[in-house]
């Protein structure tokens, strides 16, 4: 073990030095080198920067796992997965934990049963949309956090290091500016003119003698104030040049936002996506388990009800007439395809006009659109009048 003495020594005496140094400066008794004004903004800019990324980074990693004790159930395994230098294994959403538990239980309750069945389509529509959560979450974590965390435990030490080692240099620096202004002011009094007439000659050799020891400490003195200040003008320019780097940090993290974004949409899309149809398969099926019965046991009240020719037969949808009064206007919010010939397409943001009829299923209308008639879903209607 290579063990200095004098290097243990000299390390003791800087830090005492700046300890006294920066006590003094806080008593407001030693003078402090000021930095410019561009380099104090670069410093504001700079852990302005620190602080909210710190935010929104902690902020993500709760928005993309909510659970406080999966998430830190997660960020333990990923330590210890990349400490063992192997692949964390995919876990499964709590959208697809779900769909997979309602896919069991359909089993248990029949798929042949309208809570079965239904059962069986919604455990679907769970675990497609676990499955889009989990690849919006490996999008989001490599396009947006990892350029946020790498800022946080890469670029933003360096700049930590580099700063604490300004101030080192800089306490260094005003520590040499106080002993450089007190040898000086011990040399101009030793160096005063002495009482020629004083009886005691001695006194004038040895005032003369510590004249020249302080002139010595003065050269001393000035020569550490010299080489301070290329070590702290050295320090400045590499901190400086750290701190501009800011800039291109803002335009990296700019770029990583608009992943963000276009991630978390392409995401929300796609659930909607799942969501419209499930909704649209539901419509259909609680429509057929929620026909009257009685609608067709009857020939004549078929023949004499639009309703019932609307149940019965779906080519016989041109039949039904729209009502002496009651229809509305509707603005069509999204694009749906027909099932059958009952229904009618409708395209988003297009007006059509709507009205029910006696009987019918709550979740439908009638619409029209010039010489076209069919069903259409009341959800995605806007009724205006």
């Amino acid at each position: 073990m290579d063990f200095s003495v004098k290097k243990l020594a000299s390390d003791a005496g800087v830090f005492f030095s700046r300890a006294v140094q920066f006590t003094q400066e806080n008593l407001g008794q030693a003078e402090k080198t000021e930095l410019d004004a561009h380099f104090e903004n670069l410093l504001a800019r700079a852990d302005c920067t620190k602080n909210w990324t710190e935010k929104i980074f902690r902020q993500t990693e709760y928005l993309l796992q909510p659970n406080p004790i999966d998430h830190t159930g997660a960020r333990i395994e990923e330590f210890l997965y990349e400490k063992l230098d192997r692949k964390a294994p995919s876990r499964p959403t709590n959208a697809e934990l779900l769909g997979h538990y309602m896919l069991e239980a359909a089993k248990d309750f029949g798929p042949g049963t309208p809570y079965g069945s239904t059962l069986i389509k919604v455990g679907e529509c769970q675990q497609r949309l676990g499955g889009a959560e989990r690849e919006f979450l490996q999008t989001s974590a490599i396009s947006f956090l990892t350029p946020l965390r790498n800022f946080l435990e890469g670029d933003w030490r360096t700049i930590s290091k580099e700063r604490r080692l300004l101030e080192n240099r800089r306490l260094d620096l005003d520590a040499c500016k106080a002993r450089l202004k007190k040898a000086k002011a011990a040399e101009a009094k030793a160096a005063a003119v002495p009482d020629f007439q004083e009886t005691r000659p001695r006194n004038y050799v040895l005032s003369a003698s510590a004249s020249a020891l302080w002139s010595e400490e003065v050269d001393k003195a000035e020569h550490e104030l010299r080489v301070a200040q290329t070590e702290f003008d050295r320090q400045a320019e590499v901190t400086r040049l750290l701190l501009e780097g800011i800039s291109s940090t803002h335009v990296n993290h700019l770029r990583c936002l608009h992943e963000f974004v276009e991630a978390q949409t392409a995401y929300y899309n796609q659930c909607h996506r799942v969501m419209m149809e499930l909704h649209k398969e539901l419509g259909r099926f609680s429509s057929n388990f929620g026909r009257n019965p009685s609608a067709s046991a009857d020939p004549d009240a078929s023949a004499e009800s639009p309703t019932a020719a609307l149940e019965t037969d779906v080519l016989q949808i041109e039949e039904v007439q729209p009502p002496a009064s009651g229809t509305r206007k509707a603005k069509v919010l999204y694009d749906y395809d027909a099932a059958d010939t009952s229904e009618m397409s409708l395209l988003a943001d297009e007006l059509i006009t709507v009205y029910t009829v006696p009987g019918m299923d709550s979740d439908w209308l009638i619409g029209e659109r010039g010489n076209q008639k069919g069903k259409v879903p009341v959800t995605y209607l806007e009724l205006l009048s």
